[in-house]
């Protein structure tokens, strides 16, 4: 059985796992990015979740209220801490992202929970309709979400205090 749900799924699935192996070993390095690039993956994941979750569930309040609150619960633990990732850019408008393996290890989280519930709903059409099936999921859409937001949250936190923290030494130095 295992052979048949591989061999039927579209190559396009495998071109967007191979996608998202390559964003992440990217992401595995240390690299300067503009403060705008920063939003790329964030924004595409929330996107993805979103489209994903209203195709498979519809707009269900429960499945919805999963998402959410995940959603807010992560994005708020995870920009406590999200800014220690990153420091001074060597450009103004831009920030030197430390590598890490965590982006990796979500967007494949995000992957295989994405092919799982979709194999789930082919085999088991009704599974859709299921609250706790699609709470449990539409909550592990929230819980990627909120990483990716408060990791970007963390980051421009990070961002907005170096930049006053240049300004004031700027300030420092012109008044001397």
């Amino acid at each position: 059985m295992l052979i048949q749900i591989l061999t039927h799924t579209p190559i396009y699935v495998w071109a967007i796992l191979a996608m998202l192996v390559y964003r992440g070993v990217i992401a595995m390095r240390d690299r300067e990015m503009a403060i705008r690039k920063l939003f790329i993956i964030p924004v595409i994941m929330l996107a993805l979740s979103l489209q994903d979750i209203v195709a498979k569930f519809g707009t269900a309040f429960l499945p919805l209220c999963a998402w959410a609150g995940a959603t807010v619960a992560l994005t708020l633990l995870v920009a406590k801490s999200g800014g220690a990732g990153a420091s001074a850019g060597a450009t103004p408008g831009s920030l030197r992202v430390h590598g890490s393996a965590a982006p990796l290890m979500m967007m494949m989280a995000i992957f295989f929970t994405k092919y799982v519930t979709a194999v789930t709903l082919v085999m088991h059409p009704g599974a859709s309709h299921n609250a706790l099936f699609s709470t449990l999921v539409c909550a592990l859409f929230g819980v990627f979400n909120g990483y990716f937001l408060g990791s970007l949250a963390g980051k421009l936190m990070t961002w907005q205090s170096l930049r006053a923290s240049a300004k004031g030494s700027n300030y420092l130095t012109a008044a001397a």
